[in-house]
């Protein structure tokens, strides 16, 4: 039934049942409606399904990419141990600012930190850096460049990783095999990598709910 009345209404029991925002939760979607951020936030039960992946990884190292206002970012990083890092890139500076304001605020400055610029261009510095393998990359940024994100994922990732990419189905248009949107585009090269790559096994899940019809795909790394 394409009801997006009812798709809501089912979001909200689940939310209210299985991922209740706290006052930290809540704050952030304020800031960021009061900074004029574009309302494309995971929801509630995205962000709770996000938590439990981490969790369910066991992850310690947590690499975003796409950070807005840092609501999926506050997800994450309580699923991280005391000792955990988590690493959100960001394009927008003002975005940053908001999204680095939401994780004090919610007292998880210690653990996450966010990166200002294009993410190929903090991906290659990232690297330097030569950092602990990350246990999950969750991508939501910019959807033309999703193949190179997943490339750069597997770069920073080790055996048993889980790479999480966000609003790939793009209200079905990922179907069209002859699209020129950049976004579908982007997704199709991303998911086709997914299925060629050697070192990746992974799968893709519709959904619906309030942020309308979409989906994710999910991709482990393997040895």
């Amino acid at each position: 039934m394409s009801d997006p009345q009812l798709w809501d209404d089912v979001d909200d029991y689940f939310t209210s049942r299985l991922a209740p925002d706290d006052e930290a939760l809540l704050a952030a979607l304020r800031e960021n409606d009061a900074a004029g951020l574009p309302q494309i936030a995971v929801t509630a039960v995205q962000g709770k399904f996000l938590h439990l992946l981490a969790q369910v990884q066991g992850a310690r190292h947590i690499l975003e990419i796409g950070t807005l206002g840092g609501y999926s970012t506050i997800w994450l990083a309580r699923a991280l141990p005391e000792d955990g890092r988590l690493v959100s890139l960001e394009y927008d500076a003002r975005h940053a600012e908001v999204a680095t304001r939401n994780i004090a605020r919610a007292g998880l400055d210690r653990i996450a930190e966010v990166r200002v610029g294009p993410a190929l261009e903090s991906l290659p510095k990232l690297a330097d850096e030569n950092p602990a393998p990350f246990d999950l990359v969750f991508i939501d940024a910019d959807k033309a460049n999703n193949e190179h994100y997943v490339e750069w994922a597997l770069r920073l990732t080790r055996a048993g990783s889980l790479i999480v990419l966000d609003n790939v189905v793009r209200h079905g248009r990922v179907s069209d095999a002859g699209s020129t949107d950049p976004d579908v585009v982007g997704t199709r090269a991303a998911i086709e990598l997914i299925a060629s790559h050697p070192r990746l096994t992974g799968t893709a899940i519709q959904t619906v709910g309030s942020k309308g019809y979409d989906g994710f795909a999910l991709a482990r790394v393997l040895a």
